[in-house]
């Protein structure tokens, strides 16, 4: 007999907290044996399992043996509270259990099927997915509010964060560096609500996206120069459109050798690097007091040397910091912004410059935007789902008042398909950028005819 199973009462006794979902298919919550339901039998073993065991001998046994030990307790629970199960209801209701105990509830079996990139979660009994863009919903459910509750406070205070009356709004991140936002009554009126946004284990790679046609092989040519070269590059994109993802898989090709702090609200950011300070946001503590924003940490990270910055995503008066640190020695710096366009995204710059409550005349803060920032990368989420770079511009400079740009490679969309999916082609506008000798400086030559006008592929 295990150390665990020494440490459960046979004699069982239930608790008073319980943590039940209801799943449909195989025996489903309203199946019954032995007069007891399949929730309700869940129900019952896992009060049990929590009220009886030893929990002194379980903080001192490892993830792995934790988990095989506690299986073969809810193995004996569940042949002492119901034999009659088949095998696969067995099987079921003990991965489920395990499941309350160690892991996020009924969000388990989504989080592990890796072709779901969102779980929305609107309220215990609404659940939706996002599968290859499309949405769907699915039958898993909570049972009830405080079920959901429970799962939101033990994701947020895995990273050090609380939710609760006082504080109804939370970012936090699963182990994989999944970003969950969530908000509880009273400002969610429906019931708890939670957003999940994936990103796996193992980050995408450059050809990962390239399968995916979300650039051709020429734009990837031209930002990993630009990324190696040491230019300023802000990446530009609406909700979901897989900003992050690009700019984790940009910052590969960053030299090891070099410093680089990040700064995030919620830290998901998955760099390759050795030499690397992760910081993240904190919120204000119950007394409403110890908030540390992305501004202060931009601040700080210009007296921790490094050689790269990067901002997971400039939403405030931080944008002015960031553009100061990218025009006093840290060239080669990243971030990302909300904007629709490229030109929209100059025109957001200006806003969140305005909202570090610096009175600068407009010249000078697009004299700040346009000395400090080298390429500006839109990726958008077309319609049917498909992610894509749609434009790659360099910012050349001022004239007058104005901001030049100019595009170098978009995506040009030519209609939808029969299935609702947006296609069209890349293209090449014909315009060799100016940065073009600082390239060169840096020992990198790309191909003659790269920038040639044509069409690069067609999606």
């Amino acid at each position: 007999m295990s150390r665990l199973q020494r440490g459960l009462n046979p004699a069982g006794g239930s608790g008073a907290a319980s943590n039940g979902t209801s799943r449909t298919g195989g025996m489903g919550g309203g199946s019954e044996r032995n007069g007891k339901s399949f929730d309700e039998l869940k129900r019952i073993i896992h009060n049990k399992l929590v009220d009886k065991l030893d929990l002194s001998r379980v903080s001192d046994l490892a993830g792995d043996t934790l988990r095989r030990e506690i299986r073969l307790v809810v193995e004996r629970l569940c042949d002492t509270e119901n034999p009659l199960l088949n095998r696969v209801e067995r099987e079921r209701l003990i991965d489920e259990v395990l499941d309350e105990t160690f892991g996020f509830g009924p969000l388990e079996a989504l989080l592990k099927d890796p072709t779901i990139s969102d779980i929305l979660v609107n309220g215990p009994h609404k659940i939706y997915v996002e599968r290859r863009g499309r949405l769907e919903k699915t039958d898993i459910k909570f049972r009830d509010n405080e079920h959901l509750l429970q799962i939101i406070d033990r994701i947020v205070s895995k990273v050090g964060r609380r939710i609760d009356e006082s504080s109804p709004m939370v970012d936090a991140r699963l182990p994989d560096g999944s970003r969950v936002n969530a908000i509880i009554p009273p400002l969610a009126l429906d019931g708890p609500t939670m957003s999940i946004r994936r990103f796996g284990a193992n980050p995408l790679k450059l050809e990962d996206l390239l399968n995916y046609k979300a650039f051709t092989p020429e734009m990837a040519m031209l930002m990993e120069a630009c990324i190696k070269a040491r230019l300023n590059i802000v990446i530009s994109g609406g909700t979901g459109c897989g900003k992050t993802t690009l700019l984790n898989t940009l910052s590969a090709f960053i030299p090891h050798d070099e410093r680089i702090i990040t700064i995030e609200d919620a830290a998901e950011l998955q760099m390759q690097q050795d030499h690397i300070v992760r910081l993240e946001t904190r919120p204000a503590n119950i007394e409403g007091k110890g908030a540390i924003n992305t501004r202060d940490l931009v601040r700080n990270a210009l007296r921790m040397r490094p050689e790269r910055i990067i901002v997971g995503e400039c939403r405030g008066g931080e944008a002015l910091d960031m553009l100061q640190a990218m025009n006093t020695g840290h060239a080669g710096s990243m971030t990302t912004l909300h904007a629709n366009t490229t030109r929209d995204a100059q025109a957001r710059l200006e806003t969140m410059i305005m909202m570090a409550g610096m009175d600068l005349p407009i010249k000078a803060m697009r004299q700040q935007i346009s000395s400090a920032i080298d390429l500006i990368i839109q990726a958008n989420r077309l319609q049917g789902g498909p992610r894509k770079v749609t434009s790659i511009s360099e910012v050349m400079g001022m004239e007058g008042d104005v901001i030049i740009m100019q595009e170098i490679f978009r995506f040009k969309q030519l209609g939808i398909d029969q299935n609702g999916r947006c296609y069209g082609q890349f293209e090449a506008s014909g315009v060799r950028p100016g940065f073009i000798p600082r390239l060169e400086a840096s020992g990198i030559k790309l191909p003659t005819n790269m920038f040639q006008e044509r069409i690069l592929m067609r999606d």
